[in-house]
């Protein structure tokens, strides 16, 4: 008499690790997080007018003793996405999360430095040298040099601002996210911008234009710092719908429970 065989029960289902999607998020932030970072770092050699970008008079601020129109470096125009990406990564992966990519866009920096003089030393071909002359740019070799040669004063200072800043910001999110719990997400993604912006500011300019061969006087440091701080500010406040708007998107791609889980895991770390 034959037996009946059991039927075999189906495959469980395994989740592989890119279909979780904290997972890709934490890519996706931590990818622009870090282009972000390392391209403000390369345009930031050019310096911009405001007033003449914006078609408005100079408006000739006047600090410290010292006198000057509103010029920042282009880097400034992605500085606060770069701020807006630490909150949200801040939010939902904590400290660790932040740390992690800190470190590795500071990495990416460096990489990117390095390459780019390892390409200013290697011998120019005759003919590109003089390729751009048409154009007004006399010397190819000369003009890649200046725009991806940034002093070394320049980068060390950015380097070490930028890493310095990120800590400070982390902790200080952390401390007011203990006493405000999921409220005011304006007040912590402002008040870590606030302190983190106000040692970032003016370390950059210290290292870079003080202790380096401009030597700065310190009228002169503390005006242009001071300057610097008030714009990082305003742009830091002028992001805070979008800051909401983010945070948003991404409960809506998580999902309530998952985003609540995250966010929870974010504050307890």
């Amino acid at each position: 008499m034959s037996q009946s065989v059991p039927a075999s029960a189906p495959p469980a289902t395994v989740e592989r690790t890119l279909d979780d999607r904290a997972v890709r998020l934490f890519i996706i932030l931590a990818a622009f997080f870090c282009v972000n970072a390392v391209l403000a770092e390369f345009i930031g050699v050019k310096i911009f007018a405001l007033e003449d970008t914006l078609g408005i008079e100079p408006l000739h601020w006047n600090l410290f003793g010292q006198t000057g129109s509103l010029s920042f470096t282009a880097g400034t125009l992605l500085w606060p996405v770069v701020f807006l990406m630490t909150d949200v990564i801040n939010e939902f992966f904590g400290r660790r999360g932040v740390r992690m990519i800190s470190y590795l866009a500071a990495g990416l920096i460096v990489y990117g430095f390095v390459f780019a003089f390892a390409a200013i030393a290697i011998a120019p071909a005759d003919w590109w040298v003089k390729a751009a002359q048409p154009q007004g740019v006399a010397d190819y070799q000369a003009a890649f040099a200046a725009v991806f040669g940034q002093g070394m004063w320049t980068i060390a200072g950015s380097l070490v601002a930028f890493i310095i800043g990120q800590l400070i910001d982390v902790a200080v999110f952390h401390r007011i996210r203990s006493v405000t719990g999921e409220k005011h997400v304006w007040l912590r993604a402002t008040g870590s911008t606030a302190v983190s912006q106000l040692v970032d500011s003016f370390v950059v300019l210290y290292i870079a234009f003080v202790l380096g061969p401009q030597k700065w006087p310190t009228s002169l440091f503390l005006a242009v710092s001071t300057v610097n701080y008030a714009y990082k500010m305003l742009a830091a406040i002028a992001l805070i719908p979008l800051i909401y708007v983010v945070r948003a998107a991404i409960i809506r791609y998580l999902g309530q429970a998952r985003a609540h889980e995250l966010r929870e895991q974010a504050a307890a770390v």
